[in-house]
């Protein structure tokens, strides 16, 4: 894959190119998962197919998709 370059802003802020917004359906509001691996910063969204993966590995009284709409509902 060819290297793409963005400037992080002085509040923190990096602007995802738009080719690689559509390629992974990336649009205003999603939301990001970001995590370290090794030296690496990686940033993924939170869509159906990231849920699906995480299914069974996270114990507790909801599903992820409860917690996921528990919360949306209380940003609204």
């Amino acid at each position: 894959m060819q290297n793409t370059f963005t400037t992080l802003s002085s509040k923190g802020q990096i602007v995802i190119p738009a080719e690689l917004r559509e390629k992974l359906g990336i649009e205003a509001g999603t939301r990001m998962a970001v995590r370290i691996e090794k030296d690496h910063l990686v940033l993924e969204p939170i869509n159906e197919a990231y849920i699906r993966r995480l299914r069974g590995s996270l114990k507790g009284p909801d599903s992820l998709v409860e917690a996921r709409e528990r919360e949306h509902r209380l940003e609204k």
